[in-house]
């Protein structure tokens, strides 16, 4: 499991530094997110979930189902949606409100 930053997106505002529980990410000289070694990802999502611009993707291996895909979230207020961009160029979201979370 790993993740991917896209450098392009990234505005260098340090969320996924701050919330990734392994202390992987780290900033570089031109102030953009970075992890070393993406081996090393616990595969926790905190960071993807953190970034406010969809710069941090989640490797959705084949050993997890995922055959290759990654995964991206999206927050607007209490909802997030969890966009799932498959390899053949379809995207499949869900929806999460998070007011909801302990209704259940």
């Amino acid at each position: 499991m790993s993740i991917k930053i896209d450098e392009n997106r990234c505005v260098g505002c340090r969320a996924c530094v701050e919330v990734c529980p392994g202390n992987l990410i780290k900033i570089s000289e031109k102030n953009k997110s970075f992890i070393k070694h993406e081996r090393d990802c616990w595969g926790c999502t905190s960071c993807v979930k953190a970034c406010p611009k969809q710069a941090i993707s989640f490797f959705l291996g084949a050993d997890i189902g995922g055959r290759g895909a990654s995964l991206t979230v999206e927050s607007h207020g209490t909802i997030r949606t969890w966009k799932i961009s498959i390899n053949d160029g379809s995207v499949q979201e869900i929806q999460v409100d998070s007011s909801d979370a302990n209704k259940y």
